[in-house]
């Protein structure tokens, strides 16, 4: 019973948190939980403490891992772009594709999110229409909401 259960008439027995025939599979989640807080990032199952991805872009111990994926920054940048200065490919769509997040003005890049807070941070640096550089954090805290704070 691989230590995990006890061996009654040729049958294991499995201790809390074991299952399986030879008690070999563990129901503890903590090996499936992502950074984020999400068991298998929110993108697989958790089977006997190990994730099975689901959404095939995604791998890895913790379904976190997407080689084929846009960086937060890039993959945001447009919307972001049309929320605080009304420009950028998405104008148009904007209030139909970027209301997904809460967004932020501040003064200037001193002023954005630092490292160090309690939900994961991404710093951003992209390049606008018109090729200047425009500066912003994307942030999800622990009930979902993806927040932007976005330099005026």
């Amino acid at each position: 019973c691989t230590g995990n259960g006890v061996c009654k008439c040729r049958v294991c027995e499995c201790f809390p948190n074991f299952t399986g025939s030879a008690c070999d599979c563990s129901l503890d989640t903590f090996p499936c939980m992502a950074s984020n807080g999400q068991i298998c990032n929110g993108r697989g199952t958790c089977e006997c403490g190990t994730c099975n991805c689901t959404d095939p872009k995604f791998q890895g111990p913790t379904c976190e891992m997407c080689q084929t994926c846009l960086g937060v920054c890039a993959e945001h940048k447009d919307c972001v772009q049309c929320r605080a200065f009304d420009k950028g490919e998405k104008k148009e769509t904007c209030s139909q594709e970027c209301m997904h997040f809460n967004m932020t003005r501040v003064e200037s890049r001193d002023k954005l999110p630092q490292p160090g807070q309690p939900d994961p941070l991404s710093h951003c640096k992209e390049k606008d229409v018109d090729d200047c550089w425009f500066y912003f954090t994307y942030s999800v805290n622990s009930n979902g909401e993806a927040n932007v704070h976005v330099v005026e």
